[in-house]
């Protein structure tokens, strides 16, 4: 992807999203002199001879302990070495990108005190595609995610192990064959700026409020097409409903399933035909559990978006007074609030999408063979894929527990309330991965149930969302290996495939929208 400009406090959404999908990014240039001004007012500051915390003392608990000015460079090299301490997973590498996005924008602010050659080498880094291992635990989301990010910090002195290309290698051989130099040395508060801040917490909930907006976005497409498969009815979509509520992202909901159902003319045959008067609540109040998903979205987006770009290490430099004020930005808990969110807001996706599977392998609430198979008993059709949705749903439950409410000392109980934002961020994609896998089954169940309505066809959108499925995957005329199936629906609602075919514009978590 082509290289994006980020100014550094006023980077939208979009901007991130890019960076995620792979998009290089570059600091705007008019942030250089705010950089260069901070710096020089950290090098001021040593001048006057008193103690400040990061520059020239220890850290946490040994805060009190003085440095020599003669071993300030020891003393950063040092704190990015021993706080180096990730175990576990490797993160993903458009996480990694995030975190350094995340941190070029928190730096460029002014307010960290690191010269403009530390900013340009992470600029030079992601240009060559070069990426710090960066291991996935041992951040409990306070005193910034220092365990993560000092391994980045660890990658920019030339030590630790980088992904050149996508290739695991040495970070010095890295560097080499990138035809980068890390920095000989780091000054006086750069190792801390580089490792204090939240950028590894931020960057996780971010990816997983990208990926629960797809997700969101693919279970309207999916819902709708199982109201279709079940002949309900669209009148709980009506829009006068909706304003009565009141409530924006129900309304906005509510419309796209309209949309998605206009001109069916199995719809049509519900209205001449069904003696039913009401859905189930898993057809009926889709506008309002995914509206209310909806809503939560909007407002974890308005927290990250803020987060994403603002300041968050410790202490901070304001170069018109030469002060460097100790703080607790690096504090996360309005991202562990945040990730609580969209970690409920996957689970309801999920669970409501589940609920629809199962009313439609039952014959007595669908109205088509039980387990969607022509000839059920001889054939098990869709009664496993079902069982495998309900325990991707209860793994989402287990997984959504809130992470925030949760603190546990640290740093000799100098660091004694911590947010666990980490913890609460880093679960996302995986439950996301569940539910793209629930919503894939969904969407093979309700294509194999609309195929029992011909010649009866469903509105143009669905239509078209049956056929590009149909590519992949046919019906299920007798029982066959079911795996690959899953795999290939699943991958459609991935990739976007299904949006794509749906053609129809669709709810945005993007502020204001």
């Amino acid at each position: 992807m082509n290289p994006i400009s980020l100014t550094p406090g006023a980077v939208t959404l979009s901007h991130w999203r890019a960076v995620w999908q792979g998009a290089t990014p570059r600091l705007d240039p008019a942030c250089h002199e705010a950089i260069s001004q901070s710096a020089q007012a950290v090098a001021r500051i040593l001048s006057k001879g008193r103690p400040v915390y990061g520059i020239n003392t220890g850290f946490g608990k040994l805060a009190t302990v003085r440095i020599p000015d003669d071993q300030l460079e020891a003393l950063q090299r040092n704190i990015v070495l021993s706080h180096a301490a990730g175990v576990g997973d490797t993160s993903p590498a458009g996480i990694v990108r995030l975190m350094m996005a995340l941190k070029m924008t928190n730096l460029g602010r002014g307010a960290s005190g690191v010269r403009p050659e530390v900013i340009a080498l992470m600029e030079a880094m992601l240009a060559a595609d070069l990426l710090p291992l960066v291991p996935a635990q041992g951040s409990v989301g306070a005193s910034g995610d220092l365990a993560p990010l000092s391994h980045i910090a660890c990658a920019m002195i030339g030590v630790g192990e980088v992904f050149l290309k996508g290739e695991r290698i040495g970070a010095e051989a890295g560097f080499a064959n990138a035809g980068l130099t890390p920095l000989p040395a780091l000054a006086a508060k750069e190792g801390l700026a580089l490792l204090n801040g939240t950028q590894f917490s931020t960057a996780c909930a971010l990816a997983g409020l990208f990926e629960a907006e797809r997700i969101l976005q693919s279970s309207l497409v999916t819902g709708a097409l199982s109201t279709e498969a079940a002949r309900g009815s669209d009148a709980p979509f009506d829009d006068r409903i909706h304003q009565l509520r009141g409530h924006k992202g129900q309304i906005d909901c509510a419309r796209v399933l309209r949309d998605l159902m206009a001109g069916s003319s199995i719809r049509a045959s519900h209205l001449e035909n069904d003696t039913r008067v009401q859905d189930p609540y898993c057809i009926r109040c889709q506008p309002q559990v995914s509206g209310a998903v909806l809503t939560l979205l909007r407002q974890a987006a308005e927290t990250l978006l803020t987060e994403a770009n603002g300041v968050s290490d410790n202490p901070l430099i304001f170069p018109e007074t030469d002060e460097a004020l100790s703080g607790g930005n690096f504090h996360a808990e309005p991202v562990a609030f945040a990730a609580d969110m969209i970690a409920m807001a996957l689970c309801e996706i999920g669970s409501i999408a589940e609920r629809r599977v199962a009313m439609l392998v039952d014959p007595a609430l669908s109205g088509v063979p039980a387990f969607l198979t022509p000839q059920p008993g001889l054939n098990s059709g869709f009664m496993i894929p079902q069982v495998t949705a309900a325990a991707l749903v209860s793994e989402n439950k287990q997984m959504a527990y809130p992470a925030s409410v949760d603190s546990i000392p640290t740093s000799a109980n100098q660091e004694d309330h911590v947010s666990m934002a980490a913890h609460g961020a880093r679960r996302l994609l995986k439950m996301a991965k569940n539910v793209d896998y629930v919503l894939g089954i969904e969407l093979l169940a309700a294509a194999q149930a609309c195929d029992f309505h011909t010649p009866l066809k469903s509105s143009g959108a669905l239509e078209a969302v049956r056929a590009r499925l149909r590519r992949d995957v046919p019906p299920l005329e007798n029982d066959r290996l079911m795996h690959p199936d899953i795999e290939a629906a699943t991958c459609l609602i991935r990739i976007g495939d299904v949006l794509r075919a749906a053609g129809l514009p669709l709810p945005s978590v993007e502020p204001g929208s």
